[in-house]
């Protein structure tokens, strides 16, 4: 398993929108091999990795 690239609290913006967003929670999916990050501003939904960049 590799690490997350963006940190727990740590602002990145959303590409498809480019609202800017604080990362609330990162987890490693197994089966897709990467990783899901849940936003403050969207607690029900997760992002995943390609569709967040760093401000």
């Amino acid at each position: 398993m590799r690490e997350s690239i963006f940190a727990v609290g740590k602002e990145v913006k959303i590409k498809a929108s480019g609202e800017s967003v604080t990362i609330y929670k990162c987890q490693f999916v197994k089966n897709m091999k990467r990783y899901a990050y849940i936003v403050n501003e969207y607690p029900n939904t997760f992002f995943f990795e390609e569709e967040l960049t760093e401000e």
